[in-house]
């Protein structure tokens, strides 16, 4: 498996319709525990999965060349 820095950039969406409400849920509930904890790295990251979410669009993804759209959605 390889990483190709080129496709990263490219903004081709790549998160299926069910991946970006799981991650909105799981960014969401994240984003409200960090709130609670005072826990910088859980707002990150909650934040980097709502951000992905709601674009459609993972720039791992995309680097590795993988999708999670199904046939219909593409």
């Amino acid at each position: 498996m390889s990483f190709d820095y080129k496709k990263v950039i490219n903004p081709v969406i790549n998160v299926g319709e069910r991946e970006q409400r799981i991650r909105l849920l799981v960014g969401t509930v994240a984003v409200f525990i960090s709130i609670f904890t005072a826990s910088i790295l859980l707002l990150l990251i909650g934040l980097v999965l709502i951000a992905t979410g709601y674009f459609g669009r993972c720039p791992a993804y995309a680097g590795m060349n993988y999708s999670t759209l199904d046939k219909a959605e593409a």
